[in-house]
C-alpha cells in the first residue's frame, strides 16, 4: 500500500485546472447523491399535517424562502468555506475533527499512544502563534479526565447519528417514487417496489463501489440537470414572480402566521439539506477545490431552481387531494422517463451514505471504540472502498423494517431530519475546538461561529425533536444503543490494557528462561501479539507456563491504532531489540492510521520479516561501525534492567559496508536521531526515512560467499543472526494470541458489572475475534486464555 493514496485526490498550485474540473465532475456521484434527490420529498415531508397550502400562497414562499437560506447558510457558508478547511491531512469528518484535537491537545482516552509517534510527517502540527486563551482552554481540557470522556461521547454520538442517518436514507430515498396513485394502491405498489430495491442495493455491495461507480456521475449529473430544466419550466410557465421569495421577510412572515404549526414543519425543511455532511466526510477522496466548484457552481443552482420551479407550479395549483409530490410539477411527457432518473439517482444517493457507514465503523473500529467486524476491501486501487458483510446485512434488515414500519415519507423525514441535525450540530462544536486549538484564532471567532450556526440548527433539531413519537425516537433510541455499545467495548479496551500494563514481566524473566528451567527454544518465528508498546506480556508469562518452550525467533508485535488518517510505508514499523541479540528476540509496533487498509497475513509476515533483517543490519552497522562509541559485547549492548531497548523506525533504506542484502533499486541512505522517548521508558528512537517518493521493495539474501571473505567476528555475528531469522522463517511462523475473558473485581459498581461481566462479554462471543480481524491462518493460531479482572 502506498502513501500516495492519501494524497492522489489532493491538488496544488501545479495541477491543471483540467484536473480539478475532473474531480469536481467525480465528486457528483460520491458526495452529492444524497443532497441532490431532496427535492423529492422536502415540500412533501413539510405539508404534510404542521401546515396547508392555502390561496394566499404565503405558506409556499415563507418555505421556498426558508430551503433558499437554509442552504445558503449550512452547506454553502459553513461546510463550502469553512468547515471542510478543518481537514487532517486532507481527509474529512467526526473522526477528523477529534483526530485534530488530540493531536494539539492531550485529550485522547487511547492508552497506547508514545511521544514517538510525534514523529510521524502525517502527525504534522501548525504552529502560528498561541494565544493566551488558547493554552487556557488546552490546559483545562487536558486537566480534567471528564472532559475527555465528554468529549468522546460527543464523537460517538455524532458517529452513531451518521449511522443512523444511513439506516434512513436509503429508506426515505427509495420511497419517494409514489406517483399519482390512490392511497390504497400505494401501500400494495410502492412498498413491495421500495423492498426488492433495497434488497437489490444491499446485494450488490460486496462487489464494491468501484465496479459501478463510472456510471454515478453521470446519473446525478443528468439528474441535476433535469431537476434544473423542470424548475425553469415550471418558473416561467406558471410563476415568474416566485424569485421574490427568497427574501427572508417571507420567513418572518411565514412563522408569523403559522405560529406554531410553522416552526414544527421546519422539521420537514432541514430535509433540504440532508447529506451535506457528506461534502467533508467524504474529503479525502477529492480535493477542497474540487468539491467547492462542484457544489458551487451545479449542485446548489440545481436545487435553488429545482425547489422554486417547484414553488411556481404549488403556486398556482392548491387543489391537489393527495399527498404534495415532487412528481405532479412535472410534466406528463416526461413524467415517467424522470421517474427512472430519480430511482437511479436514489439508488446513488444511497448507494453514498451506505459506504460512508462502512467507513465510520472502519475508523471506530480502529479507534477500539466498536467490536470487531470483517473489513473486506473491494479495491486495490482506491483507497477507503471497504464492505463490511454484517454491517451491510444488518443495514438492509433494519431498513426493510423502517421501510415497512412507517410507510411513509413523513415519519421518515422526522426521523431523518433528526439524525442529519445532530450530526451537524457535534460537527459545529468540534470544528469551534479545531477554531481554537488548532488553528489558534481568538475564542470570539470560535464563540461567533458556535452561537450563529448553532443557534440555526438547535431550531432544525428542536423541530424534529418535537416530533418524538412521529418518527424522531428511532434515531434517539438506535444512538443511544449504538453509543452504549462502543463506550462499554472502548471502557473495557481500557480496563484491559491497564490489567495489562500493571502486570507485565520484567525483562530479567525473559532473559532467564532458558535450559536451566526446562525451556527449550524450538524452531520457527513465534509472533507474540499484545496491545502493550513496552514490556513482556501476561499472556507470554502463562504461555510458557503450560507450554515449557517458544520460537528461536520471538518478536513481540503491538498493532496499533495512532491519531492520523494514514502511516506512510516507510514509518510504519517501530523495530527494537528485547534483551541482548544472542537471546534473539525483538519488538515491533505496527502502526496504522484510522483510514489505513491492513495487510494480508502473507504479505505481513514477509514483510516483517524483511523489516527485522532490515533492523539487523542497521544495528549492527550502528553499534559496530558508525557509532564506534557504543562498540561493546553483546551483554553490555543489551537493554537496561526494566526496559527495552532503542526502537527504529525502519524503512527501505541501504547501507554502507559489506551488503548481506540485494535491492532492486538505489536507495541513498538517511538516518536521523530523533531522541523521543515513549510514555512507556523506551529509551531512544532512530529513524531511517527514505530518500525520494517512490515506494522501494528489499529482498534480503545470503550470500554463501561471504562467509568465506567475513573479517571480523562482527560480520559472522550479523550473518548468523540473519541466517536464524531466514531459518526461522522456513520452519514456519506461529501467532500467539491472547483469547481473553474479562471480569469486574469484587466491589465494583452494579453498572460496571452489568457493563463488563454482561455487556462486553457478550460482544467479545458474537464478533469476530482477533485472529479473523488479523488473518491468522488456523493452523499457525497459538491461543492463550487469560481472565482479567478489572
Amino acid at each position: 500500500m502506498d502513501l500516495a493514496y492519501g494524497k492522489c485526490w489532493r491538488t496544488s498550485k501545479k495541477d491543471s485546472w483540467k484536473t480539478t474540473l475532473l474531480l469536481a465532475y467525480q465528486s457528483l456521484g460520491v458526495v452529492y447523491g444524497d443532497l441532490s434527490i431532496s427535492p423529492l420529498y422536502v415540500y412533501k415531508s413539510t405539508f404534510a399535517e404542521d401546515i396547508q397550502h392555502s390561496e394566499t400562497n404565503e405558506e409556499i414562499f415563507g418555505v421556498l424562502s426558508f430551503v433558499f437560506w437554509t442552504l445558503t447558510l449550512v452547506p454553502l457558508f459553513k461546510y463550502v468555506f469553512i468547515v471542510l478547511r478543518a481537514d487532517d491531512n486532507g481527509e474529512g469528518g467526526t473522526f477528523a475533527l477529534y483526530s485534530l484535537i488530540c493531536r494539539h491537545a492531550k485529550v485522547s482516552l487511547l492508552p497506547n499512544r508514545q511521544i514517538a509517534d510525534e514523529a510521524l510527517s502525517t502527525y504534522k502540527l501548525e504552529h502560528p502563534p498561541e494565544r493566551k486563551n488558547s493554552s487556557r482552554l488546552r490546559a483545562l481540557l487536558e486537566s480534567h479526565k471528564s472532559l475527555h470522556t465528554a468529549l468522546l461521547i460527543l464523537v460517538l454520538l455524532g458517529t452513531c447519528m451518521v449511522i443512523g442517518d444511513g439506516l434512513l436514507t436509503p429508506a426515505i430515498s427509495v420511497s419517494g417514487l409514489e406517483l399519482s396513485m390512490s392511497k390504497e394502491h400505494h401501500q400494495y405498489a410502492v412498498i413491495p417496489i421500495t423492498c426488492f430495491i433495497l434488497v437489490c442495493l444491499f446485494a450488490l455491495q460486496h462487489y464494491g463501489t468501484h465496479r459501478v461507480g463510472f456510471f454515478f456521475a453521470p446519473v446525478v449529473l443528468t439528474w441535476l440537470l433535469c431537476i434544473s430544466a423542470l424548475g425553469l419550466y415550471n418558473i416561467f410557465r406558471w410563476n415568474r414572480q416566485v424569485y421574490q421569495a427568497l427574501s427572508p421577510y417571507y420567513m418572518f412572515k411565514f412563522l408569523k402566521k403559522t405560529k406554531k404549526g410553522g416552526w414544527m414543519s421546519l422539521g420537514g425543511i432541514l430535509l433540504c439539506i440532508t447529506g451535506s455532511e457528506a461534502m467533508f466526510a467524504d474529503l479525502g477522496h477529492f480535493s477542497y477545490a474540487a468539491i467547492q466548484i462542484a457544489f458551487t457552481f451545479l449542485v446548489y443552482p440545481a436545487l435553488i431552481l429545482a425547489y422554486m420551479g417547484q414553488a411556481a407550479y404549488l403556486s398556482k395549483h392548491h387543489s391537489t387531494t393527495y399527498h404534495i409530490s415532487y412528481y405532479l410539477s412535472v410534466p406528463e411527457s416526461v413524467r415517467w422517463p424522470v421517474l427512472g432518473v430519480a430511482i437511479l439517482a436514489s439508488v446513488v444517493g444511497s448507494q453514498a451514505i451506505i459506504s460512508g457507514t462502512f467507513s465510520i465503523i472502519n475508523q471506530s473500529q480502529s479507534l477500539g471504540c466498536f467490536p470487531r467486524v470483517k473489513v473486506v476491501h473491494t479495491s486495490d486501487k482506491i483507497h477507503g472502498q471497504i464492505y463490511i458483510p454484517e454491517i451491510n446485512w444488518v443495514l438492509m434488515v433494519l431498513c426493510i423494517a423502517v421501510t415497512i414500519g412507517f410507510r411513509d415519507t413523513k415519519h421518515m423525514g422526522n426521523a431523518s431530519g433528526l439524525a442529519v441535525m445532530a450530526v451537524m450540530l457535534v460537527t459545529t462544536c468540534l470544528t469551534s475546538l479545531v477554531i481554537i486549538l488548532c488553528w489558534n484564532k481568538p475564542p470570539i471567532l470560535a464563540f461567533s461561529f458556535l452561537l450563529f450556526f448553532g443557534s440555526i440548527e438547535l431550531l432544525y433539531f428542536s423541530a424534529s425533536l418535537i416530533k418524538f413519537l412521529e418518527g424522531a425516537w428511532l434515531p434517539i433510541l438506535l444512538a443511544l444503543f449504538l453509543v452504549t455499545v462502543m463506550f462499554v467495548w472502548h471502557y473495557a479496551t481500557i480496563k484491559k490494557y491497564e490489567y495489562d500494563l500493571h502486570n507485565k514481566v520484567s525483562l530479567e524473566w525473559l532473559l532467564a528462561l532458558g535450559p536451566s528451567l526446562g525451556i527449550a527454544r524450538v524452531p520457527g518465528i513465534g509472533l507474540v501479539f499484545t496491545d502493550l508498546t513496552s514490556g513482556i506480556p501476561a499472556n507470554f508469562s502463562r504461555f510458557v507456563t503450560n507450554l515449557p518452550a517458544f520460537h528461536r525467533i520471538l518478536v513481540f508485535v503491538c498493532v496499533k491504532s495512532v491519531p492520523v488518517p494514514f502511516v506512510p510505508p516507510a514509518e510504519r514499523y517501530l523495530v527494537g531489540r528485547v534483551g541482548p541479540s544472542a537471546h534473539r528476540s525483538y519488538r515491533c509496533i505496527v502502526r496504522y492510521g484510522y483510514r489505513d487498509v491492513h495487510q494480508d497475513v502473507d504479505s505481513f509476515e514477509s514483510e516483517l520479516v524483511n523489516r527485522l533483517a532490515d533492523f539487523i543490519r542497521y544495528d549492527w552497522c550502528r553499534v559496530h561501525g558508525v557509532d564506534s562509541t557504543n562498540n561493546d559485547d553483546d551483554g553490555s549492548r543489551s537493554c537496561g534492567s526494566s526496559s527495552d531497548c532503542r526502537l527504529a523506525v525502519i524503512g527501505t533504506v541501504a547501507f554502507s559496508g559489506t551488503p548481506a542484502f540485494e535491492i532492486e533499486e538505489c536507495v541513498q541512505p538517511a538516518s536521523v536521531s530523533v531522541g523521543f522517548t515513549t510514555v512507556e521508558s523506551v529509551t531512544d528512537i532512530m529513524e531511517m526515512e527514505p530518500i525520494g517518493a517512490v515506494e522501494r521493495r528489499v529482498r534480503f539474501v545470503v550470500d554463501d560467499e561471504s562467509e568465506a571473505d567475513a573479517q571480523s567476528e562482527t560480520d559472522i555475528q550479523l550473518r548468523e543472526e540473519l541466517e536464524d531469522l531466514f531459518a526461522a522463517q522456513q520452519a514456519g511462523t506461529a501467532f500467539i494470541l491472547g483469547n481473553s475473558h474479562v471480569k469486574a473485581k469484587q466491589g465494583s459498581s452494579p453498572w460496571k458489572r452489568l457493563a463488563i461481566n454482561f455487556g462486553y462479554n457478550f460482544l467479545r462471543r458474537n464478533c469476530r475475534g482477533a485472529d479473523v480481524a488479523l488473518k491468522v491462518p488456523p493452523a499457525s493460531l497459538l491461543e492463550v486464555g487469560m481472565v482479567y479482572v478489572v
